[in-house]
């Protein structure tokens, strides 16, 4: 039975109207969105427009922008890499260590150097209210500076600490002894100038022994007390060429006695010898992270001693009845050419002896 409407002999097959026919060009959404072009809506085409479509904007151009966008990348990248090759980075080359300055002021008593026990030496005298070996040499207060932090202040302090630890008061060393602590702590380039020092002491601002460490003649001294007496202070600054300068003012207190003294009566052939050192160290990072230090300037005065004895190699104490000769400090040739040679003397403050003397 046919429809209303419908041919008398129903639909023929393959004429429009059949729901199959149109089935393969059925416009899906993508491809609605990747149309280029759009008719005109029927207001539109009642306005004067010459065609009947018009053109759509590009729906690929932001993959385009990113293409565009990784290329000059990789362009920057390449220029990079070029100019690097083309100019590599050169680090700054080490900063050069200075020679030591040094200097050394004999200081000579008015009379005849008193004698008693280590005890008595060291309790009566000036050094009584001293602490007693590394404990004398205390720390200030840790404060970061501008460009350096409180880590690396507070390794620095104690890198000097432990260069005048090994300096002054390790008894291996004050008696002639090994000297590879100190050693260990300087500047590779200031070696040369430490190992001659030790071999061959002068007398020339540059070259004596005592200008490192304190260190008496073990045929001669004796420690009576193998614990000095310690007290000073440590200052740091911040140095303009990026490195931490520490000064390091310190007296030490020593009882020595004559080596040759033994038995019962070398007890209270103890005498007291004083050394003032004042120490200027400079570090940079790198001497920072290596525990290492460069020493710029030393500063020592000691006593009592003889001015006219040479006290580059060894200090020449003056022990328990002795007092310095008449003749003063060894005589300076000003018409002698090659290195200075001159002495610097200083007497003895009386109170810088134990009042009153030990009988």
């Amino acid at each position: 039975m046919t429809r209303r409407g419908d041919p008398p002999e129903g639909t023929p097959d393959g004429l429009p109207g059949d729901e199959d026919e149109y089935r393969s060009v059925v416009f899906d959404e993508s491809f609605v969105q990747a149309a280029r072009v759009q008719e005109f809506s029927a207001v539109e085409r009642l306005e004067d427009h010459a065609p009947a479509v018009r053109s759509l904007p590009s729906r690929r151009r932001g993959g385009g922008r990113l293409l565009v966008l990784l290329v000059l990348v990789a362009v920057a990248f390449g220029t990079v890499a070029y100019l690097g090759v083309r100019q590599p980075h050169r680090p700054v080359p080490p900063r050069p260590a200075e020679a030591l300055r040094m200097t050394l002021v004999s200081l000579s008593p008015r009379g005849p150097v008193p004698g008693g026990t280590p005890a008595q030496i060291l309790g009566a005298g000036p050094a009584g209210a001293y602490r007693e070996g590394a404990a004398g040499v205390t720390m200030p207060a840790v404060r970061r500076t501008a460009h350096f932090t409180e880590d690396q202040v507070m390794t620095a302090l104690a890198t000097v600490k432990d260069y005048l630890v090994a300096s002054a008061l390790d008894p291996a060393v004050l008696t002639g002894g090994e000297v590879r602590s100190v050693r260990a702590l300087l500047r590779p380039e200031q070696l040369p100038q430490f190992d001659r020092g030790v071999a061959a002491p002068e007398a020339d601002g540059r070259h004596a022994t005592t200008g490192w460490l304190v260190r008496f003649d073990p045929e001669e001294v004796a420690l009576a007390d193998t614990t000095a007496r310690v007290r000073g202070s440590l200052l740091v600054t911040e140095g303009e060429s990026d490195a931490l300068e520490v000064t390091a003012d310190h007296t030490y207190a020593y009882a020595l006695r004559p080596a040759a003294v033994s038995g019962p009566s070398a007890a209270r052939a103890a005498s007291l010898f004083t050394v003032r050192r004042e120490l200027h160290f400079r570090m940079d990072r790198d001497d920072l992270r290596h525990h290492r230090l460069e020493v710029l300037v030393s500063h020592t005065q000691a006593g009592p001693q003889d001015c006219a004895a040479d006290a580059s190699g060894t200090l020449r104490p003056l022990l328990a009845g002795e007092r310095a000769g008449p003749s003063g400090p060894a005589g300076t040739d000003p018409y002698a050419h090659g290195p200075a040679t001159a002495t610097l003397c200083g007497a003895l403050a009386p109170k810088a002896l134990p009042r009153p003397a030990p009988s």
